[in-house]
């Protein structure tokens, strides 16, 4: 049983920055994510596209404020279940909360607060009969462990940035990488369409476009695949087939938690905290609803801050929070680090 003040569902950034506001009121947090790394949609869909209203940063790409997010929060030591969807919850006498993953993972936590962004990510598969079958025996949606693809002979599919920057970092470590995609032109990042342009050159990629992968083959696992390329079909031998099309979100088993959903998203009290109908369990980000409700980054900031202060006197009824300043507080990690501003200096000037 993993123990923690705050289980935050989801390690988009709302679901980061609020290990840091909770850090600052002394409350440890756990995150579950259902990707294999932190970061939601910034890390897996769109990691170099520039995002442009973020307080402070002109521009900032969506992967440098994932790693900026979690250089902040290191120092509140926040643990991490990932490649794991919640999936049940259950409200002890004493107002806890125990969640279990899909895997069997159990968290035990003061407060829930639901971060998911638009839900939980399952991949977008391709219209292949026999997918499913192929599943991890070959057939992968994300790339978890890059060394699991050694010396292997790979097919990646797909066109965005996920499909170019895994092309490239993989054509270091497998024995060959094949990037198959429909369209000749690639939706993606332009210096990622140019490495891929030189690593083609070179001989360390090979293109096929316009082109499908159509069918998997192999008795226990995938031996190769087929491609229609204009209408023609070709069969190529292959250890793994990597389709990367994106992710659908959804609530998943979120939504049959007893949570009042609106739209498919969650209600929420945004004249006090965003706790939902469940006192205790709170829902930040794009994955609640109330009215004047804006998907943006920044009030998923601001709605996790509010979120945090109230699981504060949850935790600690009676006991008043002064709010500080960190110009003037600083900041106390858990790992024993403190951040503050130099102290003023009085000295007499002859």
């Amino acid at each position: 049983m993993i123990e923690t003040d705050i289980l935050i569902i989801g390690a988009g950034p709302t679901g980061l920055f609020a290990v840091f506001e909770a850090g600052l009121l002394q409350l440890k947090c756990h995150i579950i994510d259902a990707l294999p790394q932190p970061g939601g949609q910034l890390a897996e869909l769109y990691p170099k596209k520039p995002i442009f209203d973020i307080p402070g940063y002109p521009s900032v790409l969506a992967g440098e404020l994932v790693d900026n997010l979690m250089e902040q929060i290191k120092q509140f030591q926040p643990g991490f279940t990932l490649s794991e969807t919640a999936e049940t919850i259950d409200k002890l006498e004493d107002g806890t909360f125990v969640v279990t993953t899909n895997k069997g993972t159990k968290h035990h936590a003061k407060a829930v607060a639901i971060a998911g962004g638009l839900g939980t990510f399952e991949p977008r598969k391709p219209a292949i009969d026999n997918i499913a079958f192929y599943e991890e025996k070959g057939v992968e949606y994300f790339v978890k462990n890059p060394d699991q693809f050694k010396d292997k002979n790979i097919v990646i599919a797909g066109g965005g940035d996920s499909a170019l920057d895994w092309s490239v970092f993989l054509s270091n470590v497998a024995k060959s990488v094949t990037l198959v995609h429909r369209r000749n032109e690639f939706r993606g990042a332009l210096d990622s369409v140019e490495k891929v342009q030189e690593l083609k050159k070179l001989g360390k990629i090979n293109l096929i476009t316009p082109a499908e992968v159509i069918a998997v083959h192999g008795e226990n696992q995938v031996e190769a695949v087929t491609l229609d390329i204009n209408g023609e079909h070709k069969k190529i031998e292959t250890d793994f087939f990597i389709p990367l099309f994106g992710l659908t979100p959804k609530l998943g088993a979120i939504a049959n938690w007893g949570l009042e959903i609106e739209k498919n998203a969650i209600k929420v009290n945004n004249a006090l905290d965003y706790q939902t109908n469940i006192e205790g369990i709170y829902a930040i980000g794009d994955v609640n609803i109330y009215p004047g409700k804006l998907k943006l980054i920044l009030c998923g900031f601001h709605e996790a801050t509010l979120m945090c202060q109230s699981v504060y006197n949850r935790i600690n009824p009676g006991k008043r929070y002064v709010l500080k300043y960190t110009t003037v507080s600083g900041v106390d990690g858990f790992d024993g680090t403190r951040k503050e501003a130099e102290k003023a200096v009085v000295k007499a000037i002859e």
